[in-house]
């Protein structure tokens, strides 16, 4: 096909830096509009970005909404994911402030496709929503209700990003996009730069030839703050009179923190993308031949500080002056017996993704179309996870006797309403003074990850197939096949066997035991630092001070981006002693071949769906069969499965007025679990206290969903619609704990999180029960229970469930005023609202789902400028389960573990709830066109510092995280 694009795409393209193309067998609900009936649309402002996302929605075929370009390359959405949380039933979640992925009806389930095909990532969603520069894109669709052609694998909906093929331009085009942005917690300016260029040539008999290239890069530093701690019920009696006191809770137990940690972590992330179009059309032939080439690559670490005060006894409270709040939760007490742990650690990440494909479309007749694609993508990653931990050993005590002791004090906490709680130490020195730090442990692994799939597909369509059958429009049938690989392949770091873990205990020189402190360590080889921001904590405030947020610690920069520079210190340290180590960094990784995961999956697809005309009534209607064979390896283990589902869909629309519109939607949808979760290979955390287990033998997660909508169309991108989904979820993927007996949990299991450590029975003897300490077991009594084997690994291993389901309705409304005088006519809203109700089988909600979420945007447009003030609020949603800070807090507050159990006593499937407390946020962005090429634009992301509070089940805060303020300043350029 040889068309060139109107004014529509020309602007939309422009807009966005786009120069690429997109596939032709993206799925489409309905048979483009031939030229001459296109109306011409400008796309250039706010308002008319919005009114052609209604447009698109007016006009499909499926319950689709749809962000235009100008929507995510302008005002304040410069990042998809945080686009896509401006349409109805559609939620995001963040990481360092940062929209990564979004949830749909609530819903994580989903699929990110770029031009109908499958991007790559480490999951089965696609290729995270941060990772994608959104300058390139003509359009982001969220489908919700499926047609039987689109790929199966979303539960809650696909989310389809499109971009334009280089011979719908109508002229030659060139745009960059340069902007700064500055993070205000991480006090650091990043750059942000696009460009793209295509055209196309007429070839006279050779055809058309069309081509366009493109590039991203962006590099910025992020930085984000933490304060945690674990949450006890516990009887007290505050007044001394003998008696307990009660709480306001249901037990009257008071909820008791302790393992105060401030976490701190900055991330550096460098991103590149780049990518080729090319097309040709025949001169006399409806038909065009394409190929796609598009890379994206990440380079990035996160350099972290986790400073956590514990207690060798949990019953020495100091309560002369404390109190419970309206929550249960006390404040103002004192801790003794407390120590400090402060902890380097770092990840750092390199990841290449690939996207190509090769393709065409043939009308070979009037009516016969055909179509094809071969698509390839790829992601290899590498990820290293490092730690650097120190122990609070008393120097004087050392050299007075030999004895390795802990430096102890004692703590005050301070509560001032939604405030970060103040502490203070008796030993105000307590996390500066080198003389009470010494070096305890130094680890690094590698994770090797590779994600590949090839996705072969055919398509044919029949327009007006029987001519006996006027109602049968068309008829589309097509297959497709995949074979998919995926690797996981984990390296440790290890000394003739041995974790470099317990330093302060089991280093020796000549046969005497000899911590290294840190200030011998620093002035040897270097490397230490001391952290004390002045911006901690400035969105929450703190009730006074907070010891914890300065701190002496190794420097986290070395060791995400020297870990090389960082063994070398480590080894000098360790000369002459009976860990000393030999050979490079390199030398002595060894594979962990425990965690090795290796899967193959093949997939086969068929589907044919009939499109009806009855006049007011239209619908598309069919049916998707497909098989999936899984062969799934460990390093010493293989086992096959297969399973097939065949997943019919309706899509029903009626007219029943020139602008009213109501639909229904019924399907079967399927998604495939997780790779993590279909290997049966054990990860275990560094602490050997819990890991995790999955199996070949999962059955898909199967949903079957209704929607029903209206929509009324008005004035110029007026709308007004509702709609109720209800979705029936099968095959709910939980996880079924044991405890594990290991011989090295006798040497090398850290139990300063004892709540979470689990207790055998018997020594050496794994057990299905899952037991933890009771109310009256502290620290010491857990560490006397490891040493003599008494307690194991807690392994969650994955397992098919029981079902759950979700309802709700959607409201939106949007509209542009320009019926109003002069330079108000620019002004304009686009509004949604979501209820959303969902139960799994436990009785608790499912998780990422908000009762209520809202979403507003006022903006103005005139003479060039273009201002928008953007809010999203979403009520409190379940975060997740069994959350190990607050696994002893559930609906009754006893303190006792059982959330597994119906016929013991005190069982409590709440126990460990983790919710996201209500949040709102704010962004604002304005433009001006300085003339028909240069535009300037400024944005302002989370206006108003609004931090993010995690609460139990009974709304007691446990964790306030604060990240970035985003603000961007910058110049856009077309010709």
């Amino acid at each position: 096909m040889n068309k060139k694009l109107s004014k529509l795409t020309l602007a939309i393209l422009s807009a966005t830096s786009v120069g690429f193309t997109s596939a032709s067998v993206a799925q489409e609900a309905q048979e483009p509009e031939k030229a001459s009936d296109v109306e011409v649309i400008e796309v250039r402002g706010i308002a008319s970005s919005i009114a052609e996302s209604a447009r698109l929605k007016r006009y499909d075929s499926r319950i689709v909404d749809a962000i235009v370009a100008e929507d995510i390359g302008k005002l304040p959405d410069n990042n998809i994911a945080e686009a896509l949380q401006r349409i109805t039933g559609v939620s995001i979640s963040r990481e360092f402030g940062v929209g990564e992925s979004v949830t749909i009806r609530g819903i994580s389930q989903n699929r990110v496709e770029l031009n109908g095909r499958s991007t790559s990532g480490s999951g089965r969603g696609g290729i995270s929503l941060a990772d994608f520069p959104s300058s390139f894109l003509k359009t982001v669709e969220v489908v919700k209700s499926p047609t039987p052609e689109m790929i199966e694998g979303a539960l809650g909906g696909t989310i389809n990003m499109t971009t334009v093929r280089p011979l719908e331009l109508s002229e030659p085009l060139i745009a960059f996009t340069l902007d700064g942005e500055y993070a205000d917690k991480a006090e650091n300016w990043a750059p942000v730069f696009s460009g793209a260029a295509g055209t196309n040539w007429d070839l006279g008999d050779a055809g058309t030839f069309g081509a366009s290239v493109f590039m991203s890069y962006q590099d910025r530093t992020l930085r984000r703050d933490e304060f945690f701690n674990l949450v006890t019920p516990t009887e007290l009696d505050l007044d001394g009179d003998g008696t307990s006191d009660q709480a306001n809770t249901p037990s009257g137990n008071y909820l008791v923190r302790s393992q105060n940690t401030v976490e701190q972590k900055t991330e550096q992330r460098e991103r590149t993308a780049y990518g080729v179009s090319l097309q040709w059309a025949p001169k006399d032939t409806d038909a065009f031949v394409y190929l796609d080439i598009n890379t994206t690559e990440l380079d990035g670490g996160q350099e972290a500080y986790s400073v956590l005060n514990d207690s060798k006894d949990y019953g020495d409270l100091i309560l002369d002056d404390a109190y419970d709040d309206a929550q249960g939760q006390l404040e103002n007490f004192g801790s003794g017996s407390v120590f400090v742990q402060p902890k380097t650690w770092a990840d750092f990440t390199t990841n290449e993704s690939t996207s190509n494909a090769l393709g065409g479309e043939w009308f070979i007749t009037d009516k016969l179309k055909i179509s094809g694609e071969i698509a390839y993508t790829k992601s290899e990653s590498l990820r290293t996870k490092s730690e650097f931990n120190l122990r609070p050993i008393s120097r004087s005590q050392y050299e007075e006797d030999g004895t390795i002791t802990e430096h102890l004090f004692t703590i005050t906490m301070l509560g001032d309403g939604d405030q970060v709680p103040g502490i203070a130490f008796s030993d105000p020195d307590a996390l500066l003074d080198p003389n009470n730090l010494a070096i305890r442990q130094f680890t690094h692994q590698r994770y090797y990850e590779e994600n590949e799939e090839t996705a072969i597909r055919f398509d044919a369509e029949y327009l007006e197939p029987f001519s006996s059958l006027s109602f049968l429009t068309k008829v589309k049938a097509g297959v497709r096949t995949t074979d998919r690989d995926y690797e996981l392949d984990r390296f440790d770091l290890r000394n003739n066997g041995s974790e470099l873990k317990n330093l302060q205990t089991s280093v020796s020189y000549d046969g005497v035991v000899t911590p290294t402190w840190v200030d011998e360590f620093n002035e040897a080889f270097g490397g230490f630092k001391e952290i004390n921001h002045s911006n901690s904590f400035d969105q929450s405030g703190i009730a006074g001070n907070n010891a914890l947020t300065h701190y002496y610690v190794y420097d986290g920069a070395a060791l995400a981006y020297d870990i090389d520079g960082t063994y070398a210190r480590v080894q000098q340290m360790l000369e002459g002693s009976n860990m000393e180590l030999t050979g490079s960094l390199a030398d002595n990784m060894v594979r962990n071949t425990g965690s090795y995961a290796q899967i193959n999956e093949e997939t086969q697809a068929l589907y044919a769906q009939f499109h009806l005309d009855f006049d007011a009534l239209t619908a598309v209607v069919g049916a998707r069969y497909v098989k999936t064979d899984l062969t799934s390896n460990t390093f010493d283990q293989s086992g096959e499965y297969d399973y097939s589902d065949f997943l019919p869909s309706l899509n029903v629309t009626y007219t029943l007025t020139d602008d009213t519109i109501l639909r229904f939607a019924a399907a079967k949808v399927m998604r495939r679990p997780e790779f993590g979760e279909l290997s049966p290979a054990l990860s275990v955390d560094n602490s050997l206290v819990t890991g995790t287990q999955g199996s070949y033998q999962l059955d898909p997660y199967r949903v079957t969903q209704y929607d029903f909508s209206a929509e009324h169309y008005f004035g110029e991108g007026g709308m007004v619609s509702a709609a109720i989904f209800y979705k029936d979820v099968e095959s709910f993927t939980v996880a079924s704990s044991s405890c594990v007996a290991d011989p090295d949990t006798v040497e090398g299991q850290n139990v300063t999180e004892y709540v979470n450590v689990c207790l055998l029975d018997t020594a050496g003897v794994s057990q299905a029960d899952v037991n933890y300490v009771t109310g009256d077991q502290d620290l010491a009594y857990v560490e006397a229970q490891r040493d003599a084997g008494l307690t194991g690994i807690v392994i969650d291993t994955d397992v098919n469930g029981g079902s759950g389901e979700v309802a709700g309705v959607e409201l939106a409304y949007q509209q542009q005023f320009s019926f109003l005088p002069g330079m108000w006519s620019g002004l304009g809203i686009s509004t949604n609202y979501t209820y959303a109700d969902s139960e799994q089988p436990d009785g608790n909600p499912l998780l990422d789902i908000s009762n209520h979420t809202f979403n507003g945007q006022i903006y103005w447009e005139h003479g060039g400028f273009q201002v928008r003030l953007a809010y999203n609020w979403r009520d409190k949603y379940l975060d997740s389960q069994d959350e190990k800070r607050v696994r002893p807090v559930g609906a009754l507050a006893t303190g006792i573990y059982n959330r597994t159990n119906p016929d013991e006593p005190f069982f409590d499937p709440t126990l460990g709830n983790n919710y996201r407390d209500a949040r709102g946020q704010f962004d604002f962005s304005a433009s001006y066109d300085v003339n028909e090429n240069i535009t300037l634009v400024a944005n302002a992301v989370n206006l108003t510092a609004e931090p993010y509070i995690q609460v139990s089940e009974l709304d007691s805060i446990w964790l306030y995280s604060e990240s970035d303020r985003r603000f961007t300043l910058g110049v856009r350029g077309r010709w």
